[in-house]
């Protein structure tokens, strides 16, 4: 009789094979509504302060959302998209044209150079449209007074009239008190002017934010519903969208609109909380006929992350953080203490969407 055999090597799975969890089924389905509520709170919560006389409407907690919110982005573009986006190239289920090139810098630098030429456009056509619309800064001695700035012709002048208003934070408390004056006149008013330049400036900065954001997110809520490891995905993102959206947020919340456009920053705030909990509906729906691991799959969602990642970073670089600070004469010109509060909140929004990163 024979020996029974020894030492039979393993059947290796097949990687690129299909695999469902069906655990957690009813998880799955709720994760929709709580991420939707909770996106809603992050996004809409800076827009609504703003219009509030609370004490979190203060102009700290303003700078704080805006500068947490681009270093949220900033991580968000390098540790959750092209991290990701490497991995789904480099995926061995690829063969052919994918594995022949490093795809996924490539897809990025396009997306970036796509996306500055795309706002040069924007910008072009859009202060010619502005201008039809006669979207201008009133700069008469009413709208000084208005306003509470006895600076306010000059400001106009040098082109930081918008950013003045909006990132009020200066060195004495006659400036702080000066700023809030300004809101609340803005709170009373039943119509805004904008100068053209800014204003196209901040609405094509914002659109193209909002744009890689959404893409992003229905991307995680695509990958929530089709993960295996859903329990620890499902936490890391409540906070990874609430996050983003605070930075979405804080950005909607600055917007100088003309009276017709005023909901326009709820729109978006809730078209941003929409996209996450669509990408699990259609997750969930396509789950069973989905193979996660093929290579059909894996480019897709390679590509998008990629191109997603290309977005945020020449936004959260160059609108951003170039603008907003490089850029930006008053920042430029401020105190040694409000430079460092920036640079605090850049990093510490940053440090904490890379930590996520290590569960998701």
């Amino acid at each position: 009789m024979d020996a029974p055999a020894e030492n039979t090597p393993d059947v290796q799975e097949d990687p690129c094979a299909a695999s469902y969890d069906d655990s957690r089924h009813g998880l799955r389905i709720a994760s929709i509504f709580i991420i939707l509520v909770t996106s809603i709170i992050g996004t809409l919560a800076p827009v609504l302060l703003r219009r509030t006389k609370s004490v979190f409407a203060h102009p700290l907690v303003f700078d704080f959302c805006k500068f947490f919110g681009s270093g949220v982005i900033i991580a968000t573009a390098f540790m959750h998209l092209l991290t990701p986006a490497f991995e789904a190239l480099g995926s061995e289920c690829l063969s052919g044209g994918w594995t022949e090139y490093d795809w996924a810098p490539a897809i990025a630098m396009m997306s970036v150079y796509a996306i500055f030429f795309a706002e040069v456009a924007a910008y072009r056509i859009g202060n010619k449209r502005m201008e039809k619309l006669g979207m201008t800064y009133n700069t008469h001695a009413d709208a000084e007074a208005e306003h509470g700035h006895s600076h306010a012709h000059e400001n106009l002048n040098n082109g930081n009239a918008l950013d003045e208003s909006i990132s009020p934070i200066g060195s004495s408390e006659e400036g702080v008190a000066g700023v809030n004056d300004s809101l609340d006149a803005d709170a009373a008013r039943t119509d805004y002017d904008i100068s053209t330049s800014e204003g196209v400036a901040q609405l094509i900065a914002v659109a193209v934010l909002e744009f890689g954001v959404i893409l992003h997110s229905i991307v995680i809520g695509l990958t929530l519903a089709l993960s295996d490891e859903f329990v620890t995905l499902f936490i890391v993102i409540i906070f990874h969208q609430m996050f983003e959206g605070l930075g979405l947020g804080s950005r909607l919340s600055q917007l100088r609109l003309p009276h017709k456009m005023r909901l326009a920053p709820y729109a978006a705030g809730i078209l941003y909380a929409l996209m996450t909990p669509l990408g699990v509906a259609i997750g969930l729906g396509v789950r069973e006929s989905l193979n996660t691991n093929g290579a059909a799959m894996a480019g897709a969602s390679g590509t998008l992350d990629a191109f997603s990642a290309g977005i945020l970073l020449y936004t959260g670089l160059v609108e951003l953080l170039g603008h907003e600070i490089l850029l930006n004469p008053r920042m430029m010109k401020a105190s040694n203490k409000r430079m460092t509060f920036a640079f605090v909140c850049i990093c510490l929004g940053s440090g904490l969407m890379a930590l996520l990163a290590k569960w998701a």
